[in-house]
């Protein structure tokens, strides 16, 4: 049957509060276990490989699966990234490439070159909707998506609500092409943005509208795959709430909300409807 894995960012574990030092890796790592978390995703810069083979053993070690989002800046860079996600167990690599030709035809070019790879490789492959990467804009990425029909993405929904800056309620014509984008979607990230703001607090109330349309979205974007995915295969959706400057401080430097337990709050959000699907279509 197919099931869903909820993974918690290494990233977003970081603080980042004036004065106060980081937690361990290994007490990162403890408190997402102890949560659930099905694994962790580790950012994936060349710089950032001591750090991925320094978690590998604390991660076996608590029965936690890897993902990887993955930055590189070229192709080699791509090629050493798909060996450790595959050496790593990971289902994948999602890809935020800090290669970005301005034409279209350029994105389509290096896409087209990086999934070849890829499968060179025997590894999937994910282009994550991100700012300052390959796939910055909302328009242009259609145009991929139009030119490279086996080409998958990773939604995070929220680069490109504030990149368009779409405001509530969300129009036909908006909803068509975010349509677009969940139907191409192989895995989900979990980020609330307005059209404002990349990531905005839960529970404030001038935010609930896009707290619902964010559910709602990642409702449309999960059916989707169900409809999509074979019979045993496996969601992930990644909850990235990230420390400042995407988190909001205040004058003190110290965040607005509680992103550890807004986290929590997304992963419950997220199996719930799981759950519901699942009740409708075992």
């Amino acid at each position: 049957m197919q099931t869903l894995e909820v993974y918690q960012s290494l990233w977003a574990m970081e603080q980042r509060i004036p004065g106060r030092p980081e937690a361990s890796l290994e007490a990162m790592i403890d408190q997402i276990a102890a949560a659930g978390f099905a694994g962790v995703c580790l950012d994936l810069a060349i710089s950032d490989i001591p750090l991925a083979e320094a978690a590998r053993p604390l991660l076996a070690k608590r029965g936690l699966k890897c993902l990887f989002n993955g930055f590189p800046q070229n192709d080699d860079e791509l090629r050493v990234m798909l060996d450790l996600a595959r050496e790593h167990g990971a289902p994948g690599l999602s890809v935020i490439g800090q290669v970005m030709p301005r034409p279209v035809a350029g994105m389509i070019e290096v896409a087209a070159r990086w999934m070849d790879i890829a499968a060179a490789a025997g590894v999937e492959l994910l282009f994550e909707t991100h700012r300052h990467g390959l796939l910055n804009d909302l328009y242009p990425t259609l145009d991929l998506l139009d030119a490279l029909p086996d080409l998958r993405l990773n939604a995070d929904l929220s680069h490109f609500v504030i990149d368009r800056e779409f405001a509530l309620p969300i129009n036909a014509q908006s909803a068509e092409l975010i349509d677009r984008v969940l139907d191409r979607s192989w895995a989900f990230q979990g980020r609330i943005a307005s059209n404002e703001q990349v990531q905005i607090q839960l529970g404030f109330p001038r935010h609930q509208a896009w707290e619902a349309q964010f559910a709602r979205w990642w409702e449309q974007g999960l059916r989707s795959w169900r409809a999509r995915a074979g019979p045993d295969d496996t969601a992930t959706f990644l909850c990235e709430l990230g420390p400042p400057p995407y988190a909001i401080t205040g004058a003190d430097g110290l965040e607005l909300s509680d992103r550890w337990a807004e986290a929590l709050t997304i992963r419950r959000r997220v199996e719930d409807i799981w759950t519901a699907m699942e009740a409708e279509n075992p």
